[in-house]
């Protein structure tokens, strides 16, 4: 099924806790880290480079104000959405309505550098129409998070902060127990870019 799965990057969040530490000019997706291969590159860029080839449909859902998040996401094959708000809801209903027809979806959060492209593929493998794919580690829930079909309408309508945990309350939730603890390691910090 995995041919008609979309890659959903959420990338318009303002990182506002990381700026506090950096400075108000630093952007936590354009700071440097090293990612598990060992290479340096930006935080986003460390999260394009880990998701599968074989997905075609890519979609960044990101802020005007980010003109190089913008052109690395173009470079990595993404259609670019743009938002006004910086909310988690807004910008998964923004991103999964610029490709609703999809068999699902796998929601990334361009924060999180250091998921291993092997746990991401476990995800993927785990989306079905009628549930949601999740990577556990520790019996934590973690991302990305692998929507079905069913799912769309309900995707489409979240908006503000608030993401879609209201929708595993009545979903069949498909766990892929992973040893992967970047699927819980998010970059809110400058402290957050090395990973340990």
């Amino acid at each position: 099924m995995s041919e008609s799965i979309g890659i959903i990057v959420l990338a318009a969040g303002q990182g506002s806790r990381f700026r506090q530490v950096a400075g108000a000019d630093k952007d936590k997706l354009l700071a440097d880290c090293t990612g598990r291969d060992g290479a340096v590159r930006s935080v986003i860029e460390q999260v394009l480079a880990s998701l599968p080839a074989d997905l075609t449909k890519r979609v960044l859902v990101t802020t005007e104000e980010r003109p190089q998040v913008l052109r690395m996401a173009q470079a990595y094959g993404f259609e670019i959405v743009l938002v006004e708000s910086t909310g988690m809801g807004d910008s998964i209903a923004a991103g999964v309505a610029a490709c609703p027809q999809l068999g699902g979806w796998l929601i990334v959060l361009g924060d999180m550098p250091f998921i291993l492209p092997s746990t991401i593929e476990r995800v993927v493998a785990g989306i079905a129409d009628d549930g949601i794919s999740v990577p556990v580690m520790n019996g934590e829930y973690g991302h990305p998070v692998g929507f079905g079909r069913t799912f769309g309408p309900g995707l489409m309508t979240l908006a503000g902060d608030r993401g879609a945990k209201p929708l595993f309350a009545s979903a069949r939730v498909v766990e892929a127990v992973v040893e992967d603890p970047g699927v819980l390691w998010d970059v809110d910090t400058p402290e957050a870019l090395v990973f340990a």
